[in-house]
């Protein structure tokens, strides 16, 4: 922090870049799986260049069509999707969409799913160093087929030992995306560090429901979904402070993340870097804008690099 008084510092130059662990980032601005499709949709209106990086739609071994019609409902502050993994399959992203992305001028991040531990096996040893993928976020908040349906994600010792398998299945980064739906967050986190993973992303989307009282019937085809956007906030900060304090691994913060002042609240509880998800649907400029609010954030609070400001909440 530079501590000299009296001085200009509208023009100061922040240093901007953050090291994930072995990932390093041209600034600590992400874009969440799901939300940002295979990189090239937002081309028009927000150029990647700028992003520290994106995080491509989720992938599993296999094509998927999602779930039923309708996926998507809005809700106060936020809304609640049941897609279902809709994705081309690994066979066909390799084929047609990953010599476009390795193309994309920022960081790239893959998000890989499965139902079992041949599947993230099958998904992780597809990715290496060299490939045009960054880093490797694995989505443990599925159901494991093989063993009545419990979620990966919500299980400790299932949660380790997925991350325990894709670790020494590929050379790149591993990215463990944690769920909220769990009684014990820091164990959770606890259990995918000592599994190896090189950094914890956190949260995943919140359970929920909403009901048309009109039919009196749920909204989702699925009956229930994924809870995203500003009213899941508080809750993932209060996660982040609490894993923060708990592993040594680096968080990558999300949750609710529309404005420059909620990444910096994600910051300030110990998030190394933010992933924007909802907001992006709400605004497309909001990577941009949250990239600029925490430059001068950090220009007029005095500090010298965003860095700095990681953990000062704790």
């Amino acid at each position: 922090m530079n501590s000299e008084k009296g001085g200009d510092n509208s023009m100061k130059k922040i240093n901007l870049e953050v090291n994930l662990g072995p990932l390093a980032l041209r600034n600590p601005v992400l874009t969440c799986s799901g939300t940002y499709g295979f990189g090239e949709e937002y081309a028009p209106y927000c150029p990647v260049d700028k992003l520290g990086g994106i995080t491509l739609k989720g992938l599993t071994p296999e094509p998927r069509l999602g779930n039923p019609l309708p996926r998507l409902a809005e809700t106060p502050a936020g809304m609640i999707n049941s897609v279902g993994l809709e994705n081309p399959g690994l066979e066909e992203f390799l084929h047609s969409y990953l010599p476009r992305v390795r193309e994309l001028p920022t960081t790239v991040i893959a998000n890989i799913s499965g139902f079992s531990l041949q599947d993230y096996e099958t998904m992780a040893s597809a990715f290496q160093s060299g490939s045009g993928i960054d880093a490797l976020e694995v989505n443990i908040s599925c159901p494991n087929v093989k063993h009545g349906g419990m979620h990966f994600g919500t299980h400790p010792d299932s949660a380790e030992e997925v991350i325990a398998l894709v670790k020494k299945k590929t050379d790149l980064p591993v990215i463990a995306k944690l769920s909220p739906n769990v009684t014990d967050i820091v164990e959770m986190a606890k259990a995918v560090e000592r599994g190896g993973a090189d950094i914890i992303s956190m949260i995943n989307t919140l359970l929920g429901m909403s009901i048309d009282i009109e039919k009196r019937q749920p909204l989702l085809a699925n009956k229930v979904g994924g809870l995203s956007g500003p009213a899941i906030r508080p809750v993932a900060v209060r996660m982040v402070w609490q894993v923060a304090q708990a592993v040594k691994v680096p968080i990558i913060g999300m949750g609710g993340i529309l404005t420059w002042q909620d990444a910096v609240e994600f910051m300030l509880a110990g998030a190394k870097a933010v992933s924007i998800g909802t907001g992006n649907f709400v605004n497309p400029l909001a990577p941009l804008e949250v990239i600029e609010g925490i430059e001068e954030y950090c220009r007029r609070q005095g500090f010298d690099a965003v860095e700095e400001i990681v953990g000062l909440a704790l």
